[in-house]
């Protein structure tokens, strides 16, 4: 199947999966979720840092909210800010594991079902390929390194520059892996073997320079969408909130914000979600159309022995 082929079936799939959208949506929010609140928060720190001179500590966001808010909102929402990252942390690799099985389904022909069967039962195996690369996420690395800046006084610095260094070398890394969770929910093998054909078949099929052109494009494309979600949707947030801050009362003006940024996630959310579902059922086609394809490393003997010469050889 030719890339212009791939990148139309998977919008025609994309287009047509209401369930694996739902799934696709699910990603979408929690991942925003985690990526706004981190976003948030280093760019509260980054403030302190270099423009304050007075970096903030650990546990000043719950200061600032225990003595501004009643208290039994305040453990309200750090309870619900705890819980929420537990799930910001872990449901994304379920719902991977859904959509690849669902969007493999699907261009099979099969009846689109078992969405919560297979988000089960893939969790640990794409949990355990993505923290072998965690560093291979921008968001992780910059986390590092502010942890690095705040707490690593003059070693700081080069804590950063090793983490970047290492950062490089994992996305590279990842790009060779980027078949791997499709092995694992498609053909249930064993992490160690499914990195093992992913770095196969790339380098196999590494000299097809559009196929991997258009498939690098809808990587960037939704890289881009979620830098601007990951701007935009904090932004809004803070800027309501100080606004609302300079005429209401505390409680109010959070309440009102932190509602708002929800409203603003969810519709974000709605759209990365087409975008997320199209990106990886691009990467599931790729995968199945490129398992259909003989391997380059086995030579076929037995084909290539014509009938006269395996005579002479059993004579």
């Amino acid at each position: 199947m030719k890339p212009r082929d791939i990148i139309a079936k998977a919008w025609t799939l994309t287009k047509k999966g209401k369930q694996i959208r739902r799934w696709g949506f699910l990603h979408s929010f929690f991942r925003t979720l985690l990526n706004a609140k981190l976003f948030f928060f280093q760019s509260w720190l980054a403030y302190s840092y270099f423009i304050l001179k007075d970096p903030i500590g650990f546990g000043e966001m719950e200061t600032v909210l225990w003595h501004n808010t009643p208290h039994w909102f305040s453990i309200s929402i750090i309870v619900l800010f705890l819980t929420l990252l537990v799930v910001e942390l872990l449901f994304p690799h379920m719902a991977r594991g859904a959509i690849i099985g669902l969007a493999a389904k699907s261009y099979k022909k099969e009846e689109v079902k078992g969405g919560l069967v297979l988000a089960i039962y893939n969790f640990f195996p794409l949990f355990a390929v993505h923290e072998i690369l965690v560093l291979s996420g921008i968001t992780t690395t910059i986390t590092l390194c502010s942890l690095s800046l705040r707490y690593g006084g003059v070693a700081g610095p080069i804590a950063c520059i090793i983490l970047l260094s290492i950062w490089i070398v994992s996305t590279i890394i990842e790009f060779f892996w980027i078949f791997t969770e499709e092995a694992i929910v498609i053909r249930k093998i064993g992490i160690g073997k499914a990195i093992r054909q992913s770095v196969k078949l790339v380098l196999s099929y590494l000299g097809h320079v559009v196929f991997l052109l258009l498939l690098l494009f809808v990587i960037i494309l939704r890289i881009v969408a979620n830098l601007l979600m990951l701007i935009l949707v904090p932004a809004i947030v803070l800027a309501f909130g100080l606004l609302f801050a300079s005429f209401m009362p505390p409680f109010i003006s959070y309440t009102i914000s932190s509602l708002l940024g929800i409203v603003i996630i969810f519709f974000a959310s709605y759209l990365l979600a087409y975008l997320e579902v199209f990106r990886q059922t691009v990467w599931t086609i790729t995968y199945m159309e490129l398992c259909k394809e003989k391997e380059l490393d086995i030579i076929d003997i037995e084909s290539a022995i014509t009938p006269t010469e395996e005579n002479e050889v059993d004579a």
